[in-house]
């Protein structure tokens, strides 16, 4: 298991700790503003688009070799990030790093979920949120800290060469220690896979750099295309599968409204998150004049205890899913309403200790939600389908990222545009606070109607 979540936290890993070396990147390559943005977006758009695919694959052809694949596949795309020497191939790399990690991320959860009996997954569900927690500390931490050290000289290559020896690990130690397990041969849904690819591409890549563009004719023509790109894809995976065939998601999945129910709060839950601590670094950093270490500091609450509510998640295995979920998202609710709080008492003055009892809050609310919500998704797909499930669940994470950080950035800076940023800030608490307080309204819900 340690492998697989290793394979799991570099992926993590590589969407925070470029973020840092940006800066860097500009001045050695000689990049405009738009090819930055695309070292970032691109490796964003190829996991979003390839994760579901890849996931079903996994159920086809064996889910360690995919894994091992993929891991490989990344290990040696890092090595070219490293080596690039002109924006081009930086961006070439990236784009290899992000469709190689869409082949391994979903055979975690899948493997994870065939492997464990039922009363060990509240544990290695935690284990793996916690390990997903770890990885968005780690990032802008170890990224800051190797260009400040600049090992060999590699500047913000480093960044990308830590992955290697990371990777070559993770490949030999899951070559030894994860069962093989045979994958039932299917035909392959290729027109399923290009429909789904066509329909994340133009719904995720509007929503990455939308807002950065000024919003232009053609990001709102790929977002209103999305719609019905997505109906044609759903049509066609049920007209496949009363023919009898093989659909990238399976027929059995579509027609099951919790799965579906579940993937909708996947949206949810990470809709409110990142987007919020985008526009909260933006406000700390910019506004209140905080450095990015102090800004760190101030935030680094909130992923500590999301990693350890997900590590002790096994305290509260005998609770029922809907309401450990419910309580997550009151936690959550609380926090979000803290925050705004001392953001609004505080103002200029404010330091990092300030925000750590909010959002202690929000990472105990975060931790005891995800652990929950992925383990009740994942209980709704057969073992044979796990990779199916597994990719779709973390693509609608990637979806519900995107869609958040579009929504929560188009509050703040459009109101911070026409109005002092700290209304615009409180603001932007509103949509996370009103999303979580919806989740646990219907997981109370849920949980009643079960007892009654």
């Amino acid at each position: 298991m340690g492998f697989l979540c290793l394979g799991s936290f570099i992926n993590l890993l590589d969407v925070t700790i470029v973020t840092v070396a940006l800066p860097r990147i500009q001045s050695d390559l000689a990049a405009t503003p738009t090819q930055l943005e695309w070292v970032a977006a691109i490796y964003v758009l190829a996991l979003a688009a390839g994760l579901l695919p890849m996931g079903r694959f996994g159920d086809s052809c064996g889910r360690k070799h995919l894994f091992i694949l993929g891991m490989v596949g990344f290990t040696l795309a890092s090595a070219a990030c490293a080596g690039a020497l002109s924006i081009t191939m930086l961006i070439g790399a990236r784009l290899a790093q992000g469709l190689s990690a869409a082949v391994m991320v979903p055979q975690v959860l899948a493997i994870l979920n065939v492997t464990f009996p039922q009363e060990e997954k509240t544990r290695v569900f935690g284990l793996f949120a916690a390990v997903s927690s770890l990885a968005s500390v780690a990032g802008p931490v170890l990224g800051g800290g190797l260009i400040a050290l600049d090992p060999w000289g590699l500047d913000w290559r480093a960044i990308f060469m830590v992955n290697v020896p990371l990777g070559i690990v993770a490949v030999i130690g899951s070559m030894f220690t994860v069962p093989r397990e045979r994958g039932v041969s299917r035909a392959v849904d290729w027109t399923g896979t290009t429909l789904f690819a066509l329909t994340t591409v133009c719904l995720v890549l509007p929503l990455v750099e939308g807002r950065a563009m000024g919003w232009p004719w053609p990001s709102i023509v790929l977002l209103v295309a999305s719609l019905p790109l997505a109906g044609l894809t759903v049509g066609h995976m049920l007209r496949r599968g009363r023919r009898g065939r093989t659909a990238l998601i399976p027929t059995i999945l579509l027609r099951n409204a919790s799965f579906l129910q579940g993937l909708c709060r996947v949206v949810f839950v990470f809709s409110g998150i990142p987007g919020f601590f985008l526009v909260l670094t933006v406000y700390l950093q910019s506004i209140l004049g905080l450095t990015p270490l102090q800004s760190g500091l101030s935030t680094a609450a909130f992923p500590v205890r999301v990693m350890a509510a997900s590590m002790n998640a096994s305290r509260l295995g005998g609770w029922p899913l809907p309401r450990r979920i419910g309580i997550g998202a009151g936690l959550l609710v609380a926090g979000m309403v803290l925050t705004a709080l001392v953001l609004l008492q505080i103002g200029a003055g404010i330091a990092p200790l300030h925000l750590t009892v909010p959002l202690l809050a929000c990472g105990l609310g975060m931790g005891t939600v995800v652990v929950a919500l992925f383990q009740s998704v994942m209980a709704t797909a057969a073992p044979a389908e796990s990779g199916a499930a597994s990719g779709a669940l973390q693509a609608f994470q990637q979806i519900g990222a995107a869609l958040g950080i579009a929504i929560v950035a188009g509050i703040y800076f459009g109101l911070s545009a026409r109005s002092a940023p700290l209304p615009a800030m409180i603001a932007a608490c509103l949509y996370p606070m009103i999303l979580f307080a919806l989740l646990g309204l219907d997981s109370l819900r849920q949980h009643g109607r079960k007892t009654t």
